[in-house]
């Protein structure tokens, strides 16, 4: 009898850190939902994958709307039979100093970054708690929400902080139904968001893109600045057995910019 192979939902799996997280998993033998704002975007990670013993599907979804979240889980379902890991990654910002930022742009962020986190992951643990066999849910945060000040903006900052507050809760609340809530915490992601972010900051400084990323390597006491797939292997690892007894948790992945 063929053994059946674990689901993962990713949200903003166009791109970027959820783009890692998509093809690592594929790779590591789950069968994958790409779900992203942009559905090209999410049939493009989904075109690149390299097991073709996993299933995949790409599902357009915005976040903010819980509409389209519950239709996004029940599409899971629908293929797969089984939610088993559910990654919430989508997230947006922009490059602004605190005296700049607006009431669109609390909005939008926090439309995006705090309610859809908090929606993806009510309505994945529904569907969990429904399967009677546990789960596993990751939330992707920021160093930022711990205080690291040289961020994209302190709204972002904000939500990314709401997050980590629903992670402790969540993982004390879900715990019962053996479903395991933790968070990433990264820094500097070379992806399309920090890239902006990066070339933003440069011609502030009349620096090229290069000399910035060198600045910003300098700060990392290991020397580097984090790729995609370092964020994708420790979400891999959180959805192992491995890490069966790790919940309501936060995992820096800064090359030791922070301490904590």
């Amino acid at each position: 009898m063929k053994k059946r192979l674990k689901t993962v939902c990713i949200t903003g799996a166009g791109n970027g850190i959820g783009k890692a997280i998509a093809t690592l998993m594929n790779k590591s033998g789950y069968n994958v939902a790409c779900c992203d704002i942009d559905l090209i975007s999410a049939k493009a990670t989904i075109d690149n994958f390299s097991n073709s013993d996993a299933e995949a599907m790409a599902i357009e979804i915005d976040v903010t709307k819980n509409t389209e979240i519950q239709n996004m889980i029940n599409n899971v379902i629908n293929k797969f039979d089984q939610l088993d890991v559910m990654v919430n990654n989508a997230g947006v910002t922009r490059p602004a100093h605190i005296l700049e930022l607006t009431e669109k742009d609390w909005n939008w962020i926090y439309d995006v970054n705090a309610k859809g986190t908090f929606f993806c992951l009510q309505m994945a643990a529904k569907q969990m708690i429904d399967q009677k066999q546990g789960g596993v849910i990751i939330n992707m945060s920021s160093i930022g929400a711990k205080g690291f000040s040289d961020v994209s903006n302190a709204i972002y900052a904000s939500s990314k902080g709401a997050v980590l507050s629903l992670t402790k809760t969540a993982a004390q609340q879900l715990g019962k139904y053996n479903i395991n809530v933790n968070s990433i915490c990264p820094s500097f992601t070379y992806t399309a968001i920090v890239e902006n972010l990066v070339k933003n900051r440069a011609k502030e400084q009349g620096k090229s893109v290069e000399e910035m990323i060198k600045t910003y390597e300098k700060d990392v006491p290991i020397g580097r600045i984090n790729e995609p797939q370092d964020i994708a292997e420790m979400v891999l690892f959180l959805s192992s057995e491995g890490a069966r007894n790790i919940t309501g948790q936060s995992f820096n992945i800064d090359g030791g910019l922070i301490p904590s």
